[in-house]
């Protein structure tokens, strides 16, 4: 059954909890960490109980993005998502004990101006496309190398440029993660269960999400949040769209008249993203 609104309210709740876990887990990894100070153990925090809590939170917020996936496409869950960068920095703020500076106000309110833009106005629709064997590879191998290579850059940069380049690479990972999890939730949705058991995309959610938990523990230790979690949250939209534009065919319900405002729409939103985590960086 396809219900965007029923899918936009699941995203929502995903993203809240994205930004409690998101919270929750760099305070652990951070703590005792000055804030220029990158912490060069981040696995050590795997040892304790709270990060365990922190991460079955993170799997609810999954859990609830593919759930909002079975009923909406990809072109509607992923802007909501991005909220969730909001919500990180707000929380953020007040487990700092700090307001939100006018800056972080004005940019958050642009980033939920667009993201309403570009569900209301676009009104995405789900694709049918059969996408061919040879694209999944291509697609897994790119993610695989992309990821490689992330690492070897990051091994020997400064804190900040870690955290930014872990945060990417994460954002890629969980961009893939969405597209997979699509196509999982679609063959629950046709076939039931055994369907989405047999559906090699289920198995390569669970490897995605190990996977983006991982490089999130690397990305999370460089540095703060402001330099992590802005490029994580613009790459895995950009992943999660394109490929869902290009490979699964989900389209907007607009003329091609409408489609440079979506564009648009989906160009501010990124921006503000960005624009809303420099804010926060400088407080």
């Amino acid at each position: 059954m396809h219900s965007n609104g029923l899918a936009a309210a699941l995203a929502l709740l995903s993203a809240v909890l994205i930004a409690v876990g998101t919270v929750w887990r760099h305070r652990i990894l951070r703590a005792g960490q000055a804030r220029s100070e990158a912490n060069d153990a981040p696995l050590t925090s795997l040892r304790r109980p709270a990060w365990w809590l922190s991460v079955a939170v993170a799997l609810l917020a999954y859990a609830l993005q593919a759930a909002a996936l079975a009923f909406g496409s990809l072109l509607i869950v992923q802007p909501i998502l991005v909220l969730s960068l909001m919500l990180t920095l707000l929380l953020s703020a007040r487990v700092a004990h700090r307001p939100m500076s006018r800056a972080e106000t004005v940019w958050a309110w642009v980033l939920t101006v667009a993201v309403g833009l570009v569900i209301v106005v676009g009104k995405p629709q789900p694709g049918t496309r059969e996408v061919p064997a040879w694209e999944w590879v291509a697609v897994c191998a790119l993610g695989a190398l992309g990821t490689a290579a992330a690492f070897a850059f990051a091994s020997r940069r400064s804190p900040h440029t870690k955290a930014l380049t872990y945060g990417l690479a994460c954002g890629a990972i969980y961009g893939l993660l969405a597209v997979f999890a699509k196509v999982a939730m679609d063959a629950l949705a046709h076939g039931g269960v055994a369907a989405m058991l047999a559906c090699w995309q289920f198995w390569a959610v669970i490897v995605s999400a190990l996977a983006g938990v991982l490089v999130q523990q690397y990305a999370f230790g460089a540095g703060d949040l402001s330099a992590s979690l802005p490029a994580s949250k613009v790459a895995e939209p950009i992943v999660a769209l394109a490929l869902g534009y290009a490979m699964l065919g989900e389209t907007f319900a607009v003329g091609s008249w409408g489609l440079p405002f979506i564009a648009a729409a989906v160009v501010v939103m990124l921006f503000a993203a960005v624009q809303l985590s420099r804010a926060a960086r400088f407080q």
